[in-house]
């Protein structure tokens, strides 16, 4: 699909976003699809269920699955996020969420645990607050070329969540950050389609 179309077309990002469950099986992907569901089902659900809201150790590794699953897999990574103690999981996402609607807090908050990035932060802060945060994913990046070569830091987190938030804004009230930002990577193909 033309970039500029899946940036600019309403109707070409709700045909992307209407066909993401079909981009995800042509990944060919052990477990995504069950991945995908249980991310944007089940982990909301389990985090809005809490009080304060918060991620378990488990969880984080579920959603730390379904990125690599989505994307590139860094099995060093897993290994590092698994190092961390269940009780520091769950205070650091409990700090790290309470600081929701700021910008960047939550994001460099989960970031503090090991093997925790912005893209894996994102992800769990994106489960918590769609409406605000969108997951932080390459394929999407390179679609918005005003914010230069992707780079994995919290400053660019910040440009990219910026640019889907304005974008979603004008696209209406139906739209979320985390919806523009699966409708643009389905757009994309998926890494099946960006690797064809």
């Amino acid at each position: 699909m033309n970039e500029a179309a899946s940036i600019q077309s309403p109707d070409a990002l709700s045909r992307a976003l209407e066909n993401y469950d079909s981009v995800i099986a042509a990944q060919g992907v052990a477990k995504l699809a069950e991945r995908d569901r249980w991310y944007h089902e089940e982990l909301p659900r389990a985090i809005a269920s809490r009080t304060p809201a918060h991620v378990t150790l488990e969880e984080l590794v579920r959603a730390t699955e379904w990125k690599m699953s989505r994307g590139e897999w860094r099995a060093r990574n897993l290994v590092l996020l698994r190092g961390n103690e269940p009780e520091a999981v769950i205070a650091t996402s409990a700090d790290a969420l309470a600081s929701v609607p700021h910008p960047t807090k939550p994001i460099s908050t989960l970031a503090k645990l090991r093997g925790v990035g912005p893209a894996t932060a994102s992800a769990v802060v994106a489960a918590a607050a769609p409406d605000l945060y969108p997951f932080f994913d390459e394929l999407v990046a390179v679609q918005l070329p005003e914010l230069g070569k992707v780079v994995w830091t919290l400053g660019y987190y910040s440009r990219y969540a910026d640019a889907l938030r304005a974008r979603a804004a004008k696209l209406g009230s139906d739209w979320t950050p985390a919806k523009l930002e699966r409708a643009l990577w389905a757009s994309s193909g998926g890494k099946a389609g960006a690797s064809a």
